[in-house]
Order: structure tokens, then C-alpha cells, then sequence
């Protein structure tokens, strides 16, 4: 089945936020990653893609998130506002471009207009941008079923080198 997801990051703030979402990226076959804004770009030096996920998905500066929604996605926004869908009663699109806001502050009023759905994860309080990519990660990765071959053989493939480790 031919699908995609791209993420959009409206200024992010933190080197290690967005390291972290480089390797989730990874983890869950992201496309690729825009981001806006300078505060990032001033702190890049201390991120934490300790896999290197940049070498092989391209994580992008740009002026307006809007500019890049990649051809046939659906923009979705992430964010804690009133109206947005729950996560476990949200259906992902095959083709998806997740904008989430910053770890300081929220998504505006026009980025959620322009957004054709809106999600939120429920939670006590609010969690980690970093996080959050994450969870939606992951539920797009289940909820879509994607097939990642036998359970044993992506163990081995996805560890790190030094796990041995077996359940007997």
C-alpha cells in the first residue's frame, strides 16, 4: 500500500526536541521534516539524532509550513484545542503532513484553519513535543497496520548492537 506522512514543526525551540523527533521519524518511516523559525536553527548544534536520521530524511528550514504540504497529503494540526478530534477515535489519512506547534506555545489560529483536520492527544496536562510526535507516530504506524515482517527478524534489525537479549 502506497502512503506517506511528513511532519511540519512551527518553530520549535529545542535541539533536543527535534533530534528526538528525527529519530522517531526514522523509526516510523517518515518521508520527511520542515520545521520554521530561527530558534532552532541557533541551537541545532546540541541535537540529540543519535542515529544520524538527517543523513537519510531530509529535515528542512522553511518561511510558511503551508508552502510544503507535499502533493496529495492531508494537513493535519496537533495540537490541544477545543473541537480537535481525539487520537484513539481518529482515522490517519494514507497520505498525511502532521503540523504540531511548539513546545512553548501553540499552533496558530490560521495554521489550524488551513489544517483540514485537527487531533489532539488526551492527557492529563500536556506532554513533551517530542513526545507527542511519538504517540501519533506510533498510532498511525498501528492503526494503518503497516507490515514490518516477522517479529524476530525486526527485533534484531531495530536493537541496538549490544542486545542479545531473548525471551526463553
Amino acid at each position: 500500500m502506497n502512503q506517506f506522512a511528513c511532519i511540519g514543526l512551527f518553530n520549535p525551540k529545542s535541539p533536543q526536541n527535534v533530534g528526538t523527533i528525527m529519530r522517531a521519524a526514522g523509526c516510523y518511516d517518515v518521508n520527511s521534516v520542515f520545521y520554521t523559525g530561527r530558534r532552532y536553527d541557533k541551537a541545532r548544534e546540541f541535537t540529540t539524532d543519535t542515529k544520524q536520521v538527517y543523513q537519510r530524511i531530509p529535515l528542512t528550514g522553511v518561511n510558511d509550513l503551508k508552502d510544503v504540504i507535499p502533493f496529495g497529503a492531508k494537513p493535519v494540526a496537533i495540537e490541544l484545542v477545543e473541537g480537535a478530534t481525539p487520537l484513539p477515535d481518529y482515522r490517519h489519512p494514507l497520505n498525511a503532513f502532521y503540523v504540531f506547534g511548539p513546545e512553548d506555545g501553540s499552533l496558530s489560529q490560521e495554521v489550524v484553519d488551513w489544517c483540514e483536520d485537527v487531533v489532539y492527544i488526551p492527557t492529563i496536562g500536556s506532554m513533551n513535543l517530542a513526545a507527542t510526535v511519538n504517540v501519533l507516530l506510533y498510532d498511525r504506524f498501528v492503526k494503518l497496520g503497516v507490515d514490518m515482517g516477522e517479529n524476530d527478524a525486526l527485533i534484531k534489525k531495530s536493537r541496538d548492537n549490544n542486545n542479545r537479549t531473548k525471551v526463553k
